[in-house]
């Protein structure tokens, strides 16, 4: 007899717990989902999961309860309007800088054609949500990680078959002094989400295990990379021209600070994600 899905879902789901997982049912469940081809509504309606789906999602929750990411192990990470495609080599995005994307469109609205870089790209979700909701932007996505930058390309390709507006992908450090030359003064807004985590923070083993190192270590105060990426932005865009940068909820203030130092901005402000949480620094240069 094929096991039932609400015994397979709540063995996994307190299998999941066991192992220290942040959101055990949901994990669950869209992992039975993806094994099954189905939406997570649609396992509601479902009588029973025959026995090689029920061996292909306990080969799944194996690997989840040592910690790989979710996202990895369905090769899917939603973000905002889109899904892209994620997996070992890259950061998987997550919806907190949904936020950062939705400040960028509001500040681009009414303007036909700007010109936007995306420092420290990862998937691209970044560059391509402005990309998709904005369809004419002209949107650069930098990325300095050799397998990261497969994963911008891919996803990439992707949107641009699908009909979206192509977006440029070029392998660079946002701290290069030559990166972009060819647009300083010439660029209407700058979005990053870049490494900004402490050296020596304790993060979740998804993150201290899987996600790229690149994407990570931001130096002793997390705000090494940042401080070469001011410089950077400083440089493209003219005055007037807009920059948002992610940061860690514990960098509400340190980074604000460090952009309004810099003397080449003004109009700082920090911005809180969804749960209240600093979240990301806009500025505009002066």
């Amino acid at each position: 007899m094929s096991p039932s899905p609400r015994t397979l879902l709540t063995d996994a789901a307190r299998r999941l717990a066991d192992a220290g997982v942040a959101s055990p049912r949901v994990d669950a469940e869209l992992l039975l989902a993806h094994v099954l081809g189905r939406s997570r509504a649609a396992l509601l309606t479902l009588d029973g999961v025959d026995d090689d789906a029920a061996a292909r999602f306990g080969a799944l929750l194996d690997q989840r309860a040592a910690r790989v990411p979710l996202q990895h192990l369905t090769g899917r990470a939603p973000f905002r309007h889109l899904e892209l495609a994620v997996g070992p080599g890259v950061f998987v995005p997550r919806p907190e800088t949904e936020q950062l994307v939705e400040w960028a469109l509001a500040r681009l609205a009414g303007v036909a054609e700007p010109v936007v870089i995306d420092l420290g790209s990862g998937s691209g979700a970044i560059a391509l949500s402005i990309a998709h909701e904005h369809p004419g932007a002209r949107v650069t996505a930098v990325e300095r990680d050799p397998q990261a930058i497969e994963w911008t390309r891919h996803n990439a390709a992707l949107r641009a078959a699908a009909g979206d507006a192509p977006v440029t992908v070029l392998a660079g450090d946002m701290t290069d002094p030559g990166l972009l030359r060819d647009l300083d003064g010439a660029v209407d807004l700058v979005v990053s989400n870049p490494p900004y985590v402490p050296d020596g923070a304790r993060v979740p083993r998804e993150v201290a295990d899987h996600d790229p190192p690149l994407a990570l270590w931001g130096g002793p105060d997390g705000l090494d990379v940042v401080r070469g990426l001011l410089r950077t932005a400083a440089r493209l865009l003219p005055a007037g021209g807009g920059l948002g940068i992610e940061h860690a909820d514990a960098q509400g203030d340190s980074l604000p600070a460090l952009v309004r130092g810099s003397g080449d901005f003004g109009d700082v402000a920090d911005h809180p994600d969804l749960a209240g949480r600093p979240r990301f620094t806009t500025a505009v240069r002066r």
